[in-house]
């Protein structure tokens, strides 16, 4: 199921500014900018499926109906891109002409993609959530066996992907958007099917009648209470009296401790949250600039076929799937023997790994584009956007890697990070809680861009020109690499620290 999901969003999404910028006609900064917006909503909906699953429909229930959902929202994109009256006049293919999409066929565009970006805010944290319920926690093999799970799941999900780098994006270029945007649609479905399938083998957990999401409220909201109770005593002893007074019987008084706990389990994850959206940050770069770098390049292979840019993207899912299976069977067992911890590092190490490569990555990715602009000047091809810099795509590949064993590091360390340490209950929530940086990142991402796009605008050139020829993404990436070791300090420091719900040799 996670597969197929995966396949259908990234068939969908990963050429995206290239769509913008071409069929839709926006600029390269508008479009980066849209992308990650778009990005940063779909990172942040699943707080919202997560605690929907948590609290009130249980979460196959949800990956159901957010299932139809997203095969539906894929539908409405394919029509945008076939239909006549959908299609924006250019004809969605080329690139170099100038679009002229009307706002009716802008605006139904940006609704099927919002659809899905909902829909798959419900799905993605329950579905991986409910995979990793499938392992019985009171059977030491199983729960041995469940941060193994998460290594797998990502090598799972990327072997996939490299499908859809590789196909989609030459099928979306090279032949016809509607026909990509399609397979997507039917990936999904397909994806649905084998999930109902298995229907009748599925571990469930139990729902909690009891809310969750309203005790964790109020708990967290207790919890200011509380700050405010010890800086002004005199002023709040009064209410804190009848607060007391309320809790009418011990059993009243041992849920409100059980709440208050859960919310404290909560809330303390959330500076190791805060350290890492710089991480989701860099996160945003192979789907948008890197991607527009890769356009101005040599992208031959023999005489007469053009890899499409966005096909770099599968030495992202390429590394992953090489480095997974490495790093679960070699380095673990390794580094095993140093700490004796039997996941090899802990999770906050792992995740402070990747940071430390994903930093590398932003260092590499601003030397190869200054070795770009250097080439472009040498061969008079400055203010020639359209012109192809003789410089091979394969000079980004670097980068990719780079990102791709962050990715191995970061992110799975992350799933499980914030699924083993919210209380049992609530982990969709932890998912959706993961997934929740890289949404906040993709705005931050904007941000910045905005900002600096303005910034630069008015001292001459943008660093994102429309040109980017005339642009600077060096100096952005080296932004990023500063910005990136910042985080990485921070990180470090809170990682140092942190005290685990359990003991570090308990855990798996």
């Amino acid at each position: 199921m996670e597969i197929a999901e995966r396949c259908a969003y990234y068939g969908m999404s990963t050429n995206f500014i290239t769509y913008l910028t071409g069929p839709l006609g926006e600029s390269t900064a508008s479009a980066a900018a849209s992308v990650n917006t778009w990005s940063g909503v779909s990172s942040m909906v699943p707080l919202l499926g997560g605690l929907l699953a948590d609290s009130f429909v249980g979460r196959y229930r949800t990956i159901v109906i957010a299932s139809v959902v997203y095969v539906l929202g894929l539908g409405m994109l394919t029509e945008t891109a076939v239909s006549p009256y959908l299609r924006p006049l250019c004809g969605g293919n080329d690139d170099t002409e100038a679009c002229h999409p009307t706002q009716f066929q802008s605006a139904i565009f940006f609704l099927a993609i919002y659809l899905v970006s909902f829909a798959q805010g419900a799905h993605k944290p329950c579905v991986q959530a409910f995979g990793a319920d499938q392992f019985d926690e009171n059977d030491p093999e199983e729960f041995r066996s469940r941060s193994s799970f998460f290594n797998w799941w990502y090598f799972g999900m990327h072997s996939g992907l490299i499908f859809t780098f590789v196909f989609m994006n030459y099928v979306q270029q090279e032949i016809s958007w509607g026909f990509g945007f399609g397979v997507s649609c039917a990936s999904m479905a397909l994806g649905l099917a084998l999930f109902l399938i298995g229907t009748p083998n599925y571990r469930h957990s139990i729902l909690n009648n009891k809310g969750p999401v309203a005790s964790l409220a109020q708990s967290s909201a207790k919890e200011v209470n509380e700050v405010s109770e010890a800086l002004l005593p005199e002023a709040t002893s009064q209410s804190s009296s009848a607060e007391v007074s309320q809790c009418s019987s011990p059993v009243e008084y041992s849920n409100d401790k059980s709440h208050s706990q859960t919310a404290r389990e909560v809330l303390r994850l959330f500076p190791i949250w805060a350290s890492c959206l710089m991480y989701a940050v860099v996160f945003a770069q192979p789907a948008t600039f890197f991607t527009k770098q890769g356009s101005t390049m040599d992208r031959r292979i023999g005489r007469t076929f053009n890899l499409p840019p966005a096909t770099l993207q599968s030495f992202v899912s390429l590394s992953v799937v090489i480095f997974v299976p490495i790093y679960d069977r070699i380095l673990v067992p390794i580094a095993r023997a140093f700490t004796g911890i039997p996941s090899g590092l802990t999770m906050l190490q792992r995740i402070g790994v990747g940071m430390l490569i994903s930093l590398a990555s932003m260092a590499v990715a601003a030397l190869v584009e200054m070795k770009r602009l250097r080439t472009a000047r040498d061969f008079g091809l400055i203010d020639l956007p359209n012109a192809t810099i003789p410089m091979s795509l394969w000079w980004l590949v670097p980068q990719y890697v780079l990102s791709g064993i962050s990715d191995s590091f970061t992110m799975v360390g992350l799933q499980e990070f914030f699924y083993d340490q919210v209380p049992d209950g609530l982990r969709s929530l932890g998912i959706a809680l993961y997934l929740s940086i890289f949404g906040m990142g993709s705005f931050i991402s904007s941000f910045i861009i905005s900002v600096i796009d303005r910034a630069s605008r008015t001292s001459g050139n943008s660093w994102f020109s429309d040109n980017l020829n005339r642009g600077h993404l060096d100096y952005f990436y080296g932004f990023l690499a500063v910005l990136s070791a910042v985080a990485l300090t921070i990180f470090l420091y809170l990682a140092q620290i942190y005290q685990y719900k359990s003991k570090v040799k308990d855990r798996i």
